[in-house]
This record gives structure tokens, sequence and C-alpha cells, in this order.
């Protein structure tokens, strides 16, 4: 469990090279051509079009479908009204996006591994009583020790730091999510490749921070642990 939660803080202030797009004044970088900077067009959203996600709604003036992933799905306009406010938020929910999708495999994984490998260690386990893992909603968190979670945050801390300096280094040509980090080599060599790539992350990650907010609701609500609750996704047939 405690391996799990390392992953999920460490992610926090890590940022893979699958990064978004955009347009207006073009800039070569080492992915895609991009434009994240230019000023946003004042008639964009205002010229009767309609969202892809809401199509009885208009369509936000600022997401114009060049972002990967981009429906022109903004109702609460959490967006902004500049580039800068979007392109703060992009890089808000490509983090979190992140950070869910390893909670959603390190919260069922600590739920299945967590007590026979304490027990093999000779060491409690940190699942509650009912054998879910520790959270807010659970309970259990103060069973971790507090030097563990200062040892983590620190490591958060660095690699944060590290991508605040990528960020300087970049200056314009940074995008969202930028960290240069690919060790599997995984993102495409061709712009069309890379905004498929792109598209397929953010698509996956919002659909693991819905599933991480479940898990926990799950779990509070009816007080067993979610591979017991669905245990035809967590455990083998045979």
């Amino acid at each position: 469990m405690k391996f799990c939660a390392s992953l999920l803080l460490v992610a926090l202030g890590s940022a893979a090279a699958f990064a978004p797009s955009g347009k207006n004044v073009a800039q070569r970088t080492n992915t895609v051509e991009l434009d994240l900077w230019g000023e946003p067009n004042p008639k964009d959203g205002e010229s009767g079009d309609k969202s892809k996600a809401l199509p009885f709604a208009p369509r936000p003036k600022l997401l114009d479908g060049t972002l990967a992933g981009d429906v022109g799905f903004d109702p609460f306009g959490f967006a902004g009204a500049d580039t800068a406010s979007l392109m703060y938020m992009r890089e808000a929910e490509l983090k979190h996006s992140r950070l869910a999708m390893l909670a959603v495999v390190g919260w069922p994984l600590a739920e299945l591994w967590d007590k026979p490998l304490a027990d093999a260690a000779g060491l409690p386990t940190l699942l509650t009583k009912t054998g879910e893992s520790p959270a807010l909603l659970n309970g259990g968190l103060d069973k971790i020790p507090a030097a563990y979670w200062v040892a983590v945050i620190a490591l958060a801390g660095i690699v944060e730091l590290e991508n605040m300096k990528v960020k300087e280094e970049k200056g314009k040509a940074y995008l969202p999510g930028m960290c240069n980090f690919d060790p599997l080599g995984l993102f495409p060599s061709d712009k069309a490749g890379q905004m498929a790539m792109m598209t397929k992350e953010i698509k996956h990650g919002r659909i693991a921070m819905m599933g991480i907010l479940g898990f926990a609701i799950q779990e509070a609500v009816y007080n067993q642990p979610v591979v017991s609750e669905t245990p035809f996704f967590f455990h083998p047939v045979f």
C-alpha cells in the first residue's frame, strides 16, 4: 500500500511526454507544431457554433477543438477567459488524470495484496477492518507513519521542482504536461499519432477520475472493498 501511495503522490508532480496541442502563432517543438499562447479570437464561440458535448449549448470561446480531447465541454466556465488560464487548467487536468490512472490501479491492488504481503513480512496490514484501502472516507490513514508521508511528499516536491525547471527552460515552448518523460518510447513521431496518443491519455484520465471517485463513494456507502463488491473485475473466474 505504501508503494502505491508513493506512486500516487509522485504523480502529482509528474508530467509525461503526452501533451495537448494548440494553434495560432505556430511554434515548432520536438512534438507537434503548436501555439498555445496566441491571443484568442474574440469572435470564437460567438458565431453560433455549438458544443460537441452539449449540442444545445454554445461552444465555449477558447475550446475550439485544438486541444486533444476537446469537445467543447465546460459548463461551469473553468477554462477561464484567456489562453493562460486555459493552459493552467489543462495542466491541472493532466496531472489529476495521471494521478487518477495510477490510483484506480493501486486502490484494488492494495486491497488484494496488502494483507498477504504484510503477513509474509510480519507487519500489520494497512487496510481497514473490513478490508478497504485507507482513505479519507474509509479512515485508516493514521496507520501510516508520519515520517513516511514526509518522505513521499518531499519526493513529490522534488519532481514538481524539476517540472518548474523545465517550464523555465522551455518558456513559451512549454506544453502543459511536459516533463520529457517517456522511458518506454510510447509517444509516436508523427503528428497524427501524437494527437491520437494525447487524446487517448486525456480520455483515459477523465474516466479514471470518475472511477476513483466511484471507488471512494462506493466503499463509504457499502462498507466493503470494491474487490469484494465487484469480484468479477478483480478475481479470476476459474
